[in-house]
């Protein structure tokens, strides 16, 4: 009969409270210098502050018991603008989708019906790709 040492099946020190508060503020401190960052690229050309303020804004989330709070609260109340960040931050988040789902709901609320872009893009490459693999 096989056996292994005592010493491997030993449980590993338990962290100290220190050491796990002091990661949490590191990550405080983290999140706000990124929405920082966010805030300051903003203003230049394009969609780069929004992006970058949103992953900030996870890292404090992390972190933060006021901050999960405030995340469930705005949660129920607004549970369509929140279920993209939520899918964002899964172990193993889906960002194609998540962009994609986000550039269309901002194509809805910008422009008109007739004028949409991204919905008749889509449709016409989906019809391509049937007919090309039939």
């Amino acid at each position: 009969m096989t056996y292994a040492p005592l010493a491997l099946f030993q449980p590993s020190k338990p962290r100290s409270r220190t050491l796990r508060t002091v990661k949490r503020w590191a990550l405080m401190a983290g999140g706000l210098f990124v929405v920082l960052l966010g805030i300051l690229i903003a203003p230049l050309p394009g969609p780069g502050g929004v992006p970058v303020i949103a992953v900030g804004l996870m890292l404090i989330l992390k972190s933060s018991f006021w901050a999960k709070r405030q995340f469930i609260r705005a949660q129920y109340a607004r549970p369509k603008w929140i279920y993209p960040f939520r899918r964002l931050m899964r172990k193993k988040p889906e960002f194609a989708p998540v962009f994609w789902q986000q550039a269309l709901r901002a194509e809805k609320m910008v422009l008109k019906r007739s004028r949409r872009r991204l919905t008749r893009g889509r449709k016409g490459l989906r019809r391509y790709f049937r007919k090309m693999f039939r």
